[in-house]
């Protein structure tokens, strides 16, 4: 059965955060380095996607926990392994092998819990840098840029060919607050398939940052989707940064003007005054059940905060419900 079949029966169920499920471990430095990274001077604690390559364990256990709990994608823990992110580290050199072995884990977890009826798939995670094509970062150079499109492009692509070539059998372009460095990741994308001559489906999830109800690079969220609306997308959404009750109104634009599948990943909740989320997995999913009786979205799952049990409660309201109906014709090969 493919993705595309699968989600014209039923809502699909993303899986939720990896940091939070990271944190649970309380790891030291000696865990995120291996032999290769056993002289590197700089510290790596923090930078949670070398964990793939140093505690592949971890990483496996958490993505089977998300498949255990219900859920039908899992995301890469790739969300920074672009060479830009990692050069904040001087691992540059690494992130062809991040995206490669991050996918090699996220499908095995995949294939150990898929059954015929209930096939498991892997996105691969693409997150917006941390560097950004439409801003500058020095409030005295308004026209300075710490990036341009073409070096995210390049880098965008070197992550690309690794998700793949380790077994991704989707692409998610995700927490975007500049549509400028989505563009680059979706040109690279593009450019991937044309040098591979073979295909995966996009999904692209973009963020609100705040009340005002804009991108970080000011777009509101119909203007996001018609600024994308030139790529042949699986589905496009939001998350992060807000919790289901706030991104409600900004989903209820997607599912307005959407001619592909709509998802919604929010955080649990708003974070308290120590950055921790108190949001349990029964009132978050209660919020969603309020999309779910609205037809508003086809692809549900949870970002900062949430947990595999906030997933195995989220799918267990989920099949109560019928996704957002839609006469859409995707280029899955799924």
């Amino acid at each position: 059965m493919t993705i595309d079949d699968l989600a014209k029966q039923r809502i699909l169920i993303l899986d939720g955060a990896m940091g939070t499920m990271i944190q649970r471990h309380k790891l030291t430095e000696d865990d995120f380095r291996n032999e290769a990274l056993k002289s590197y001077t700089t510290s790596l604690k923090g930078n949670n996607d070398l964990l793939s390559l140093t505690r592949p364990d971890i990483i496996l256990d958490i993505h089977k926990a998300y498949f255990e709990a219900g859920a039908d994608i899992a995301e890469t823990n790739t969300f920074s392994s672009t060479s830009i992110a990692q050069s904040d580290y001087g691992l540059e050199a690494f992130a062809y092998q991040l995206n490669v072995e991050s996918a090699k884990l996220a499908k095995q977890a995949a294939k150990e819990y898929s059954t015929s009826e209930k096939p498991r798939f892997v996105a691969g995670s693409i997150g917006p840098t941390n560097r950004t094509a439409s801003l500058s970062p020095d409030v005295n150079r308004p026209g300075f840029r710490a990036i341009t499109f073409e070096e995210l492009e390049v880098a965008y692509a070197e992550q690309v060919n690794g998700l793949m070539d380790g077994g991704a059998d989707l692409l998610l372009v995700e927490t975007v607050f500049d549509t400028l460095n989505a563009k680059a990741a979706l040109f690279a994308v593009q450019r991937v398939f044309d040098e591979r001559s073979e295909s995966v489906p996009i999904m692209v999830s973009g963020t609100i940052t705040d009340a005002s109800g804009r991108t970080l690079s000011g777009q509101t969220t119909h203007a996001f989707l018609i600024s994308i609306s030139h790529v042949p997308l699986f589905s496009i959404g939001l998350n992060c940064a807000l919790g289901a009750d706030q991104l409600m109104p900004y989903i209820d634009v997607l599912d307005q003007h959407s001619p592909v599948l709509v998802s919604a990943h929010p955080n649990a909740g708003l974070p308290n005054e120590m950055g921790s989320y108190d949001q349990s997995p029964e009132e978050f999913a209660e919020l969603l059940r309020a999309y779910f009786k609205r037809n508003m979205i086809n692809i549900a799952g949870g970002c900062c905060g949430t947990t595999p049990e906030h997933i195995r409660v989220l799918a267990d309201v989920a099949k109560e419900f019928s996704p957002r109906p839609l006469n859409f014709k995707t280029t899955s090969a799924l």
